[in-house]
């Protein structure tokens, strides 16, 4: 197949690679522009932009589709097909309509639940047992299109979504290199009406977590929100990020105030209805460090408050 691969983020880089190995031709990769990063803020490609590079290929990084210079430039590849990534564009029609088999799709989640920016995060936060990939054909709606493979992995109890965002870009890569390959051969699966959620970007305002929340509430914030924006709270004047916690089962209830660190082995906290365990933290300027670590580290004690509100 000639192929045109669109993808801008980690997430897109082993579909590319995958693509690459089965022999398909690259007729061109698309990524969003180089943007400032980093304590000098200059511009740095993209993860896709700089995999591509590497393996050869010119990169082109429109700001935008919509524009007919842009659209005849995508049309003149003439590609047998589209393999879309977490692009970050809207591929307005006729873009959708230029290669021969049109664009496809690689969707992190069990369409239609997730559609949208952040299905894995979502997917954590709400607590859902149970996510996967989706490889749609694209139309012009959000994430609508039927659906051509699909195939789902469970969700742990102390999974974070870097943990399924490793898992779940590997499964996306090797599905599509099946639909690449058979697409010809399978049946587009009209997604149905009910069960319709979206997932919404993730603002870094919503990061804080809150000591009083119920255990279960706070564990699925910690871990859906690692590692990236990070949930956090205030400890000893400081930002303490919260990268992985568990349930405490054992303690479903607890008669101190929320945020205080308990007398048991590791670094377990009271919340506003049972305990939660935190697995792994980020103390303000440091690398990630185990529970225990952190607490044999900062000298905590019992009674102590872990987690300001």
């Amino acid at each position: 197949m000639r192929v045109i691969f669109m993808g801008t983020p980690d997430f897109s880089v082993p579909v590319l690679d995958a693509l690459v190995e089965a022999g398909h031709e690259i007729a061109a990769v698309y990524s969003q522009p180089p943007r400032p990063a980093g304590r000098g803020k200059k511009d740095r490609p993209s993860p896709v932009q700089t995999r591509a590079e590497a393996l050869g290929f010119e990169v082109r990084t429109p700001k935008s589709l919509k524009d007919e210079a842009a659209q005849a430039e995508f049309a003149a590849f003439q590609a047998d097909i589209a393999v879309v990534v977490a692009y970050g564009l809207i591929l307005p029609q006729n873009v959708l309509d230029a290669p021969a088999k049109g664009c496809i799709n690689v969707h992190a989640s069990l369409l239609p639940r997730w559609r949208g920016a952040a299905p894995i995060h979502r997917a954590v936060m709400a607590g859902d047992d149970r996510t996967g990939v989706c490889i749609m054909q694209m139309e012009a709606g959000l994430d609508t299109g039927p659906v051509l493979l699909r195939e789902g992995t469970d969700i742990a109890p102390t999974d974070t979504t870097g943990d399924l965002h490793d898992r779940l870009s590997a499964m996306g890569a090797r599905l599509a290199v099946q639909v690449v390959a058979q697409v010809d051969r399978l049946s587009p699966v009209a997604q149905p009406r009910e069960g319709v959620t979206y997932a919404a970007k993730i603002d870094k305002a919503e990061a804080r977590a809150d000591p009083a929340w119920d255990a279960q509430t706070l564990v699925r914030h910690i871990n859906g929100l690692s590692p990236v924006p990070g949930a956090w709270v205030e400890h000893g004047g400081t930002r303490l990020k919260l990268l992985r916690g568990r349930v405490a089962d054992e303690l479903d209830e607890v008669d101190v105030e929320p945020g205080t660190l308990l007398d048991m082995p590791g670094l377990i906290v009271a919340t506003g209805q049972g305990a939660v365990e935190l697995l792994q933290v980020q103390p303000a300027g440091r690398g990630p460090v185990s529970g225990t670590a952190f607490r044999n580290g900062a000298r905590l004690k019992p009674g102590d408050t872990l987690m300001a509100r």
